[in-house]
């Protein structure tokens, strides 16, 4: 269906090079000692990716500092990532990293860091109390992508990625999600503006969503607009998350019959395993649909993550999947693959975000961060502070030490076993 806006693409061309001319008389972006293309860095394990938000309170109304964002990306660097990736450009928050970023570059010539920039793409209606109407685009994406344009012009240096929309094709982000053919004219209005010389020939467009977006999954998603959108992107960017699976699909996560003897350590070891696999095998799915287009595009993983609690569907009454033991494996399953592979892997998330679900401090969205909101490192990051890395640094004047004290056992105490497969087959009978 062919996206409805006001704003057409031609005179937002005009707008961004009326704007950015304005601008470009006012500040001049930092010159890159080196440069550094998406091309360089996205499926070079030597620069790890992750989500980033940043956000410490119950609210993003507040928004980190730009002395907290510069604490939180020298904890990033000193763990080896040197690519984040940002939401949206409506709040100041992906303005301020930019900036952040830019001081610190300059404080120390050796700093290393860069942004795959989203731009935040709705459906008409969305976060209304009107009924979302997935068949018109909302009329803010225009100017979303415009700012995000700006930004990709003014930090050159640090911005190397576009992401037009995060989850905006999936059909079960019922709030918001629009067609294909809305995300595929942003993406091509992005690609004429390199294309003209407005935008760095060598920053790279992708959008970034669920795996079954992609063609992964239900061929019901596979539409000549998605196939278009396929051409045009510089590379796919895509979503897996085998811990909500545990709960949606858990074939996959419940304790096969050949395992019942296995001892719980095993048991959770295997399971891990298998969600890994599980992800591998999404992975696969969209490669598979992509190549069947003949087409030969990088694809990396724009998000995936294990949540270290739950009082909910994923916690000890529901899938017994999040904890803090199997977010540690996860995390480091994940990462042995993707940087074995060669596939980018922007992991979800950094730090612990309490506004995701300020109402129930205890959902899983809060709490999918590497670290905690006062700089505490959860099990996946504990070897990192055994060899010192952390040493110097602090997040809201905590340093950097390890959750639960460091003591594996009482970590332990609070890991539950997946369900038994048996079990759930003999309940449901």
């Amino acid at each position: 269906m062919k996206p409805n806006t006001d704003i057409t693409v031609p005179n937002l061309t005009v707008m961004f090079v009326l704007s950015w001319n304005k601008k470009q008389k006012h500040e001049q972006p930092m010159q890159p000692q080196k440069k550094i293309t998406a091309k360089d860095i996205l499926g070079n394990p030597d620069y790890l990716a992750i989500s980033y938000g940043g956000y410490r309170k119950t609210s993003r109304d507040i928004q980190p500092t730009i002395s907290e964002l510069k604490e939180d990306l020298k904890i990033l660097a000193a763990m080896g990532v040197k690519i984040l990736r940002t939401y949206n450009v409506q709040l100041p928050h992906a303005f301020n990293v930019l900036k952040a970023i830019r001081e610190l570059m300059n404080e120390d010539p050796g700093f290393e860091m860069y942004v795959m920039l989203g731009a935040w793409i709705d459906c008409e209606n969305a976060w209304t109390d009107l009924p979302p109407n997935h068949e018109k685009e909302s009329r803010k994406n225009a100017s979303e992508i415009v700012r995000a344009a700006e930004l990709a012009k003014k930090y050159p240096e640090i911005v190397k990625i576009i992401a037009v929309g995060n989850e905006s094709m999936v059909r079960w982000a019922t709030r918001y999600y629009v067609h294909p053919n809305v995300i595929l004219k942003w993406v091509n209005f992005l690609q004429d503006l390199k294309s003209s010389g407005d935008l760095p020939e060598d920053l790279w467009i992708t959008s970034s969503d669920d795996f079954a977006s992609w063609g992964g999954g239900d061929p019901d998603y596979r539409t000549p607009e998605l196939e278009e959108l396929i051409k045009s992107v510089d590379y796919i960017s895509m979503h897996t998350y085998p811990m909500h699976n545990s709960h949606y699909n858990p074939d996959f996560w419940l304790v096969p019959q050949n395992e019942k003897d296995q001892t719980a350590s095993e048991k959770i070891e295997s399971a891990m395993i298998r969600a890994r696999d599980f992800a591998i095998a999404q992975y696969e799915g969209v490669k598979n649909f992509v190549e069947s287009l003949g087409v030969d595009k990088p694809i990396h993983i724009g998000e995936t993550g294990w949540a270290t609690v739950s009082n909910q569907q994923y916690g000890a009454d529901g899938s017994k999947a999040a904890d803090e033991y199997k977010s540690g494996r996860y995390y480091h399953l994940i990462r042995e693959w993707t940087n074995a592979s060669n596939i980018s892997c922007f992991y979800f998330e950094a730090f612990d975000e309490p506004w995701k679900d300020a109402d129930n401090p205890l959902g899983s969205e809060n709490h999918f961060g590497l670290i905690d909101i006062n700089g505490k490192a959860k099990f996946a990051l504990w070897d990192l502070v055994d060899k010192g890395i952390f040493e110097g640094l602090n997040r809201n004047g905590h340093t950097i030490t390890k959750t639960f004290r460091g003591d594996i056992n009482a970590l332990m105490e609070e890991v539950n076993l997946p369900p038994i497969e048996y079990d759930v087959m003999a309940f449901n009978r």
